[in-house]
């Protein structure tokens, strides 16, 4: 299938539940239902690069614990991969490895669920070594709760007496390989951490305030970030388009430089072992002084991600954070979700940025704006050039060889510059 995009089947599974009571409080633990999760599905396999060709949806009181939606499905899911000549079959559920051993051995294809499919994007998405460390190791985690009942299979061996022992043999092999590369990654990725956390401290003994861009993914946060810094972040409609962290500059109003962190989207059902392996990229969220909450304002779902979103923050302990919540894609949607204090923007078309950045100035007392007179020596041209770039300057005169500078100065150039204070 080089150079060719795969045909993929999508399966969804909708479990009812049984009793009035039980059907009335469904909705609330799931804001999604059945065919928007299978969406969403549809935008993740694209975006993996298949051609969808059809969709099917079981409904059952409870997932099959053999192959999750039942023999008869399966029966009707091989006839339909034929018809379509199929590649992949792909489920919007978790398999267990029970279930996913006899859905393989049932289809003539390759089958899929969706963590799997998830971190198939994400291990396209990473460019940076980080990245590329982390997906691995979520990945790793994946399979290895997998390899049990495969033993004979790895080892090229039939099953049945005389051939467990080597079954045996390569299934502790391979199981010995990957313990070794998970603790080999998570010792390279404790390095990484080392390393973004002393470019942390480093950030904060100036100290500027960081801003971390989060939202559900495809929300337009990388759109924003450029549109922010003039950065060049790829930004597309794809899912997890941007998947490793970017940091940059961003001047305020106020003439104060803050940091804005573009991070990993968020979405519904993210596998627990990507959550574990981005701790280093979501530890940009959880010091962030101020975040802003990116809507696709456009989506039908806004209000179901916006939740998930909320959701997630609280679980890596940046839920009391401020937060300014952005409304995105107003040129598409010009009429968003009516949501107390929130700010509609555009970040393609620019409409709205402006005054995202006069609200962002406002939020972040960090760093406080106050006016101040300093009396500079004409020859230090650094710390003139440092208020005119830093500090919104008002008015300048020279006296002899020394510069009068009357200007509003963010505190922590104030303090900088205090042996140039004229009180």
């Amino acid at each position: 299938m080089t150079g060719e995009r795969e045909r993929a089947i999508l399966v969804g599974l909708d479990v009812k539940s049984r009793g009035r009571k039980a059907a009335q409080t469904e909705p609330a633990a799931a804001p999604f239902n059945a065919e928007e999760s299978l969406d969403e599905l549809n935008v993740l396999a694209v975006s993996a690069g298949a051609d969808v060709e059809a969709s099917l949806l079981q409904t059952r009181n409870a997932p099959d614990a053999a192959t999750l939606v039942g023999s008869g499905k399966v029966a009707e899911l091989r006839e339909t991969v034929d018809a379509a000549r199929a590649d992949t079959v792909i489920f919007d559920s978790e398999l267990s490895p029970t279930q996913q051993r006899n859905l393989e051995r049932a289809l003539p294809c390759k089958v899929l669920d969706r963590t799997q499919l998830i971190l198939d994007i994400f291990a396209r998405r990473a460019r940076t070594r980080e990245g590329q460390l982390q997906v691995e190791l979520a990945q790793l985690n994946y399979l290895l709760p997998r390899l049990a009942g495969r033993g004979t299979e790895m080892s090229r061996l039939g099953g049945g007496i005389g051939t467990r022992g080597p079954g045996e043999t390569q299934l502790e092999t391979d199981r010995r390989r990957i313990y070794r590369r998970i603790q080999k990654l998570d010792r390279d990725l404790e390095r990484v951490r080392a390393g973004r956390g002393t470019q942390r401290r480093q950030r904060q003994s100036v100290p500027l305030a960081t801003v971390a861009l989060v939202g559900y993914t495809n929300a337009g946060k990388s759109t924003l970030f450029n549109r922010l810094t003039g950065a060049g972040v790829l930004a597309d409609a794809r899912m997890f388009a941007t998947l490793d962290p970017t940091v940059r500059h961003m001047v305020l109003p106020s003439r104060r430089t803050v940091l804005l962190s573009d991070t990993v989207g968020f979405i519904r059902n993210l596998p627990t072992t990507l959550v574990k392996a981005f701790r280093a990229t979501l530890e940009e969220v959880v010091e962030a002084a101020l975040l802003l909450h990116v809507v696709d304002a456009s989506s039908p779902h806004a209000r179901q991600q916006m939740a998930h979103v909320t959701g997630v923050l609280h679980e890596i302990g940046a839920g009391e954070t401020p937060q300014i919540l952005v409304m995105n894609k107003s040129d598409v949607q010009p009429n968003p979700p009516a949501e107390p204090g929130a700010l509609a923007i555009s970040a393609k078309t620019g409409q709205g940025v402006d005054a995202l950045r006069e609200q962002i100035d406002q939020a972040l007392m960090l760093d406080p704006v106050s006016h101040a007179r300093f009396r500079v020596p004409a020859a230090e041209g650094g710390v003139l050039n440092l208020l005119h770039e830093r500090a919104r300057v008002l008015s300048s005169r020279y006296k002899g060889d020394r510069c009068e500078i009357e200007a509003d100065v963010p505190e922590s150039i104030k303090r900088r510059l205090a042996a140039y204070l004229i009180e």
